[in-house]
């Protein structure tokens, strides 16, 4: 459940951050899919460590 949430909210936050830039549909694309791909990589680690060591 976070891997998905950090997924869309990364999508989310790389959407807002290309379009504040005055980015075109490509690039609110590609930030979408970097911020996306990056959080969802930070969600499986922390939801790995959170397995790993809960009491």
């Amino acid at each position: 459940m976070i891997i998905i949430a950090a997924i869309l909210l990364g999508a989310t936050l790389g959407a807002r951050t290309a379009k504040k830039r005055g980015g075109v549909l490509a690039d609110i694309l590609q930030y979408a899919a970097v911020y996306a791909i990056a959080f969802g990589i930070a969600g499986t680690i922390l939801t790995l460590l959170i397995d790993r060591y809960a009491l």
